[in-house]
C-alpha cells in the first residue's frame, strides 16, 4: 500500500546569498524520505515533498541545522518566528558592521602611516584579533559548515584569507627573528584581515537591508477581513460571531462603512459598495437585491443583508491573498553572477595557493620552506574576494540612492538588476495612467443663470452617489436651502427650489427630451469615454456634465518613450471596452485588455514570460497585487494601495510615469558598473595571482612582496568603490 506524499512549506532561516539556496536545496533534496525539494532566496521559504512515514518536519529542520541554516516548523507561529529572527540577524549583522569598522580604522591608520611605531604590531594584533574571530566568527563557522559537505562558498575564501593573514601576522609578530635569521623582514597583514572582515560585513548589511519582507503583504491583505461578523438569525435579530464560524447560506448583515466578510448576493436593501481591490476602478457599484459583494470590499453608506455563498479559503480575497503567496514563492532563486564566481574561484585559489606552496617545497632549494609559505599566503592574501564582494552590494547602494533622487524607491536589488533586461510591460488603467480618481471634464450650459450652480451645487451635496463628489469639487459655490430632496435609484435626484423643481442624473430621469444639438453634444462626451449626466427643469435641459477620469498629462510621453526603448507596452484593465479603448487610443497604447479580473492580470503575466519576455507590471490597487508578484520587475505607483507597495520591488514616488523609463535606465547603468567592477575585482587577480605565487622568479628573482598584495587588493576594493560613485552623476 502506497503512503501519501505530503508537501509543506518552511520558512528558511540565515540565507545570505544564492549560493545559500542552493546548499539548503541540495541537502534537502539527498535527505532520507525526501522526494523532492525547493528552496527561493527571494522570499526565504523552502517546499519539500516528502513521506511522512521516512521523514519529519523534525528531521528536515536537523539536516538544514547541520550546514549552518534553520526551518522554521512552529506552523502556528511561523510568520512571527520567521520575522524575528530575521530582525535578530539583521541586528546581529548591524552591529558586527559598526564593531569591525571601528576597530579596523586604528589598524589601517597604524598599518599604513606608523607601521615602525613602537609595540605597532602588538596593538594592531590586540585590534584584529575580536575583528576576525569574533566579529567575524560566522565567516569560520558558516565556512567549516560547508567544508563538512564538501562545499564552497564566499565565507570559505574570507575565512581562508582572514585566518591566514591573522596567523601569519600573529607568528610574525610573537616570533620575528624566524625571518631575521634569513635575512627577510616580517610584514604583518593585521589591516588586511581587519578591512575584509569590515568590507565583507558591510556588502551583507547592505544584502539584508535589500531583502523585502514580503510577508508583510499578505498580512496586509488578510487585515482586510474583518474578524467578526453580524449575522442576522431567522427571527431578524441579529449577533456578532467570528468570521471563521460563518457557513454557506448564513444571512448576514452589513453596516455602512464597513468591509463585507464573505461572498455572496444581496437580499435586502442596497447600498454602493467600493470594489476597487478587485476591478481596480475607483466609483463605488450600486448593490441590489440579487446582486454579488465580494469579501474584503468595502460598503459606503447604505446597509443591506447579504446570503453568504462562497467562505474561507473560497472567497475572491483568499484567492488573491493565495496567488499572491504563490506567485512570490514561484520564481527561481536568482543565481547571482558573483555567486556564481565564488563557487569557482573559491577552490580554485585555494588549489593554486596549494599548488604553489607544494612546487616551492619540491622546487625551491635551501629557502623552499620560507618561500613557499610566502607565496601561498601571498596568493591568498592578493585573492581576498574584498572587491568581489562589493562589486555588487556598492552599486547597486548608489543605484538605490540614484532612484531616490529620481522619485523612485528601490527595495530588491534583483530588480535593479533584472530592469535593463525589460521587454515588456503591463500598465494598469485607473491610478496609473490615469488619475485614479473621477473629476468633471466638461460642464455645457444652456443658461445664462448663475443661480443654478448652487441648486446644481446643493443637490449633488445631498446624493450618495459616488459621481456627485465630483461635480460639488469642480462648482464649489455656496449651498442653497432646498425645499426637498428625493433619492431615484438608478436614475438620480430631484428637489424643488423656490417651487422649482430640479433634476440630476441620466436621460431616463429627465422629463424633457432632447434636441440633435443636445444629444451630439452627449455622443462626443460619452464617445471619448465619458459618463455622462443631465441638469434639467421640468421645462428645459439646464446642463450637461461630463465626468471620466483623466489620463495623466505624463503618461502619453512616457508610453512612447518605453516603445522607442523596443519595450512592448500593454494595458489591462478592469474597466468596460468602450472606456479602455478610448484611454489605450488617446495614449498610444494598441494592445489591451478590458473587463479583466485579479487572476486574469497575473496570468497575462505567467503567458507573456512562457512566451520569453521579461515583463514588468505596473499598478497600484490590491487588484494588481498578484501581477505585481508574479512579474520579474513589480512597479507600483506612491498613491496606489499599501499593499500593492509592499509587494512591489519598486515604487514611484510621484504619480508621473516619466519614471519608469528613468528606472529602466537606472537598471541599465546600475548593470554595467556591477560588470565593470567585477572586472576590476578580477583583473588584478588574474594579474597578481600568477605573480604572488613566484612565476617570474626563475626568470629575474622576482617574489611579490605579501605587503604589495595586501596594497593590490585595497587598490582593487578602491577602484571597485570609486566606479560605482560614478554613477551618482549618470544622467537619466
Amino acid at each position: 500500500m502506497s503512503t501519501a506524499i505530503t508537501k509543506e512549506t518552511f520558512p528558511v532561516l540565515e540565507m545570505t546569498c544564492a549560493a545559500c539556496a542552493v546548499s539548503v536545496e541540495s541537502m534537502l533534496k539527498s535527505a532520507p524520505g525526501v522526494k523532492d525539494a525547493g528552496v527561493n532566496f527571494a522570499n526565504q521559504t523552502a517546499w519539500v515533498q516528502y513521506d511522512p512515514t521516512a521523514a519529519t518536519p523534525e528531521t528536515l529542520q536537523k539536516t538544514v541545522r547541520s550546514i549552518g541554516y534553520d526551518l522554521v516548523i512552529d506552523k502556528d507561529n511561523q510568520d512571527e518566528v520567521k520575522e524575528e529572527a530575521q530582525r535578530r540577524h539583521y541586528n546581529e549583522v548591524k552591529q558586527r558592521t559598526i564593531w569591525s569598522s571601528i576597530l579596523s580604522l586604528p589598524i589601517v591608520i597604524i598599518g599604513m602611516f606608523f607601521m615602525d611605531m613602537p609595540y605597532g604590531n602588538w596593538i594592531m594584533m590586540v585590534l584584529a584579533t575580536p575583528v576576525v574571530f569574533f566579529f567575524g566568527r560566522n565567516f569560520f563557522v558558516n565556512a567549516w559548515k560547508q567544508l563538512k559537505h564538501g562545499k564552497a562558498n564566499m565565507d570559505t575564501l574570507v575565512a581562508l584569507s582572514t585566518g591566514i593573514a591573522w596567523i601569519f601576522s600573529a607568528f610574525n609578530t610573537i616570533y620575528p627573528e624566524f625571518w631575521h635569521q634569513r635575512g627577510l623582514h616580517p610584514h604583518v597583514y593585521f589591516e588586511a584581515a581587519a578591512v575584509v572582515i569590515a568590507f565583507i560585513s558591510l556588502g551583507k548589511l547592505l544584502e539584508e537591508k535589500a531583502k523585502s519582507n514580503t510577508s508583510s503583504a499578505i498580512k496586509k491583505l488578510i487585515g482586510l477581513q474583518p474578524k467578526t461578523v453580524l449575522l442576522v438569525d431567522a427571527s431578524g435579530d441579529t449577533k456578532e460571531i467570528p468570521i471563521s464560524n460563518v457557513m454557506v447560506q448564513d444571512v448576514l448583515l452589513v453596516k455602512p462603512g464597513e468591509k463585507i466578510p464573505v461572498d455572496g448576493k444581496v437580499v435586502n436593501g442596497e447600498s454602493y459598495v467600493d470594489e476597487s481591490m478587485i476591478s481596480g476602478e475607483p466609483v463605488p457599484v450600486l448593490k441590489k437585491q440579487g446582486e454579488a459583494v465580494f469579501a474584503g470590499t468595502i460598503n459606503q453608506k447604505g446597509s443591506f443583508q447579504f446570503k453568504a455563498e462562497k467562505v474561507g479559503a473560497d472567497t475572491v480575497l483568499a484567492q488573491i491573498i493565495k496567488m499572491v503567496q504563490e506567485a512570490q514563492g514561484s520564481k527561481a532563486p536568482v543565481q547571482k553572477l558573483v555567486d556564481k564566481i565564488a563557487g569557482i574561484f573559491v577552490p580554485v585559489v585555494i588549489g593554486i595557493a596549494i599548488l604553489t606552496f607544494i612546487t616551492w617545497m619540491v622546487l625551491g632549494g635551501e629557502n623552499a620552506f620560507t618561500h613557499g609559505l610566502l607565496t601561498a599566503v601571498t596568493v591568498l592574501v592578493i585573492a581576498c574576494p574584498c572587491a568581489l564582494g562589493l562589486a555588487t552590494p556598492t552599486a547597486i547602494m548608489v543605484g538605490v540612492g540614484k532612484g531616490a533622487e529620481n522619485n523612485i524607491l528601490i527595495k530588491d536589488a534583483e530588480s535593479l538588476e533584472l530592469g535593463h533586461k525589460v521587454n515588456a510591460i503591463i500598465l494598469d488603467k485607473t491610478g496609473t495612467i490615469t488619475e485614479g480618481k473621477p473629476v468633471v471634464t466638461d460642464m455645457i450650459w444652456n443658461t445664462t443663470a448663475t443661480d443654478l450652480r448652487s441648486v446644481l451645487f446643493t443637490l449633488e451635496q445631498q446624493s450618495e452617489h459616488p459621481l456627485a463628489e465630483a461635480v460639488v469639487s469642480y462648482l464649489k459655490v455656496k449651498p442653497v436651502k432646498l425645499d426637498s430632496f428625493e433619492s431615484i435609484t438608478g436614475q438620480g435626484i430631484k428637489g424643488t427650489y423656490e417651487g422649482k423643481t430640479y433634476f440630476v442624473g441620466n436621460k431616463k430621469l429627465l422629463p424633457v427630451t432632447l434636441n440633435q444639438i443636445q444629444l451630439s453634444q452627449a455622443g462626443e462626451l460619452q464617445e471619448e469615454a465619458k459618463t455622462v449626466i443631465y441638469f434639467a427643469n421640468e421645462q428645459e435641459l439646464l446642463a450637461i456634465i461630463a465626468i471620466a477620469d483623466k489620463i495623466k498629462e505624463t503618461s502619453k510621453t512616457a508610453i512612447n518613450a518605453l516603445q522607442r526603448d523596443g519595450i512592448e507596452v500593454y494595458m489591462l484593465t478592469g474597466d468596460n471596452a468602450h472606456t479602455a479603448a478610448a484611454v489605450a487610443r488617446n495614449v498610444g497604447i494598441t494592445q489591451y485588455k478590458a473587463e479583466v479580473l485579479p487572476a486574469y492580470k497575473a496570468e497575462f503575466v505567467k503567458e507573456l514570460q512562457q512566451a520569453g519576455k521579461v515583463v514588468a507590471m505596473v499598478g497600484d490597487g490590491i487588484n494588481d497585487s498578484q501581477a505585481l508578484a508574479q512579474a520579474d520587475v513589480s512597479i507600483a505607483m506612491g498613491k496606489g494601495s499599501d499593499i500593492a507597495m509592499d509587494v512591489a520591488k519598486m515604487t514611484l514616488i510621484t504619480s508621473d510615469l516619466n519614471s519608469i523609463p528613468k528606472a529602466l535606465k537606472l537598471s541599465r547603468k546600475t548593470v554595467a558598473t556591477i560588470k565593470q567592477n567585477l572586472f576590476w575585482a578580477f583583473i588584478y587577480n588574474i594579474i597578481g595571482i600568477p605573480l604572488a605565487a613566484g612565476v617570474l622568479f626563475p626568470v629575474n628573482g622576482f617574489l611579490l612582496n605579501p605587503m604589495i598584495a595586501g596594497a593590490a587588493m585595497a587598490l582593487s576594493s578602491v577602484s571597485v568603490v570609486s566606479n560605482s560613485l560614478r554613477l551618482k552623476v549618470a544622467k537619466l
